[in-house]
């Protein structure tokens, strides 16, 4: 007969196992559509954690396991077709708070002949921001602690102030500290932050409190000035970082993990249309092969091939097909 600690424990371990969130900010998209000739727009929602919590979604379907979104939004038309969209795509939105007289935040993508894409935005009013602040989200921080994982990137550090990201940090502290996954992504926007120099500071307090690294190598030399992927390896497991897929766009992903590295090359893409939201998918697929239990170079080859999808449409959120 098992012992009744034993048994909490097991429930503990099977309700962690059900749950991971994704953190930080939607906003509403506005695409240039050339097919509908000049200045045609096309409307949707992203940001980049929200790309991964519907790619998360969708690579978690029928598993049993459960992607949350955690932000603020508020009482508007846009922010309810926000939500509704969400639960469309499976995502669960028990999490979502919405602030009377508050709006989200909005961008818009120009892409290039190359696919190559730019973001302008209007987003210093938004919900979001207020994330994890004084008087929000101590009931959801509580929540978020007995979760699997949770899922952040520098995006959702540079929109939060001073005492939302410390209640994040502290977030991250617990999770790890009960066997749980911190996965994050630098995603440097240089623009969102007062200077590289506070940016550094507050991405590498992040990186410190992580136990999965999926950074973009270009962020990572722009922040820190690593000379190749290995110094990032190096600087992210001196940092506690365990487990570490420096995406390198089409060159091989840098694996580095406990029992040694390896580059794991990229598919090959007949043509790129879009690379909005090919890292944010790679990570989802990444994170979801691991939370099924697949090796972490599995979990490479997965995040390849949804982020070559992903890159052969128009958009942050491919249909579904």
């Amino acid at each position: 007969m098992s012992r009744p600690g034993s048994r909490r424990r097991a429930a503990v371990r099977r309700n962690m196992a059900a749950r991971i969130a994704c953190i930080g900010e939607c906003m509403i998209e506005l695409n240039e559509d050339p097919s509908g000739g000049p200045g045609a727009m096309r409307r949707g929602f992203g940001g980049d954690t929200l790309n991964t919590a519907v790619y998360l979604a969708r690579e978690l379907a029928g598993t049993g396991m459960r992607a949350h979104y955690v932000t603020l939004l508020g009482d508007d038309p846009f922010s309810a077709e926000m939500l509704d969209g969400w639960a469309a795509e499976g995502i669960e939105t028990g999490l979502v708070e919405r602030l009377p007289g508050m709006l989200p935040g909005l961008y818009m993508i120009r892409v290039d002949a190359r696919g190559e894409r730019s973001f302008h935005y209007w987003r210093n009013q938004a919900a979001a921001r207020r994330l994890f602040a004084a008087g929000h989200g101590q009931a959801t921080l509580e929540t978020l602690a007995g979760f699997q994982a949770i899922y952040f990137s520098a995006i959702t550090l540079a929109i939060l102030g001073d005492e939302g990201r410390s209640r994040l940090f502290d977030l991250c502290d617990r999770v790890r500290a009960r066997g749980g996954i911190v996965a994050f992504d630098s995603n440097y926007r240089p623009r969102l932050w007062p200077d590289a120099a506070t940016a550094r500071a507050i991405v590498a307090e992040a990186w410190r409190r992580s136990t999965l690294g999926l950074p973009s190598f270009d962020d990572e030399a722009a922040l820190f000035g690593d000379a190749d992927a290995r110094a990032t390896v190096t600087r992210l497991r001196a940092a506690g970082c365990t487990e570490i897929a420096v995406k390198r766009g089409g060159e091989p992903c840098l694996l580095a993990t406990e029992t040694g590295e390896a580059e794991i090359a990229s598919q090959p893409v007949a043509r790129i249309i879009d690379t909005t939201a090919a890292g944010d998918s790679f990570n989802a697929a990444y994170i979801a092969a691991r939370l099924k239990g697949l090796p972490p170079r599995d979990a490479v080859m997965a995040g390849h091939v949804l982020a070559a999808t992903v890159i052969g449409h128009r958009g942050a959120i491919v249909p579904r097909g």
